[in-house]
């Protein structure tokens, strides 16, 4: 189901940015979906994290195929030496385990997370092992889908942002920061098409739709 600001995004986008104007009259029908339940939004993204798009998914398919329904109780059963097996590092392995206790034990409150604000979950999630604030935002966009996410240590949205402006190189998250002031309050909306300008597979995606 596309967000409830969806809409609104675009036209004020188009209207703030006719560069970026011109990327969503080119993508008419597009927009961010959900993507599965928090655990597996978060695994997924710890799964993904400073290794290529490709070699993540990779990585997840075999996750999937060895945990079979990705939830914390599907991972507790399997030992570290099987999650290993499937390309995790030894690291990642110990980060999602540590995921898996605490969605399992109650350490990790889903429910609240939606009346929390942006900066409040994002405090909230760097608490589990293995999840910094990239994880986190990506988390806000894909899961809770927040509106005015601008995650500018990520490389997708440099390269994008770069594309649709013409500039010879990726702006630094610093200059990207600043840059991004133009698209509040609906900068996830921006990064969504700056994701698409350079065909970024999505961190939480399956690509569908595109």
């Amino acid at each position: 189901m596309k967000p409830d600001y969806w809409d609104r995004a675009k036209r004020a986008l188009a209207r703030k940015d006719p560069v970026m104007a011109a990327l969503i009259r080119s993508r008419p029908k597009v927009f961010l979906a959900r993507r599965g339940e928090p655990f597996v939004t978060l695994a997924r993204a710890i799964v993904g994290q400073q290794i290529s798009v490709k070699a993540a998914q990779s990585v997840w398919d075999r996750v999937v195929t060895c945990a079979g329904a990705v939830t914390p109780e599907g991972v507790l059963l399997k030992k570290p030496s099987e999650l290993r097996a499937c390309g995790l590092s030894d690291r990642k392995t110990e980060y999602i385990v540590d995921l898996a206790r605490r969605f399992a034990d109650g350490r990790v409150h889903p429910y609240r997370w939606p009346e929390m604000s942006d900066e409040e979950v994002i405090a909230d999630l760097v608490q589990v092992r293995g999840v910094g604030r990239w994880t986190a935002e990506m988390f806000l966009i894909f899961q809770l889908r927040r509106p005015d996410i601008w995650p500018v240590d990520d490389l997708g949205v440099r390269k994008g942002y770069a594309a649709i402006h013409n500039l010879p190189t990726p702006p630094t998250p610093k200059v990207l920061d600043t840059l991004g002031e133009i698209y509040r309050p609906y900068r996830t909306c921006a990064a969504w098409y700056c994701w698409r300008a350079v065909d970024t597979v999505l961190p939480d995606a399956d690509l569908n739709p595109v």
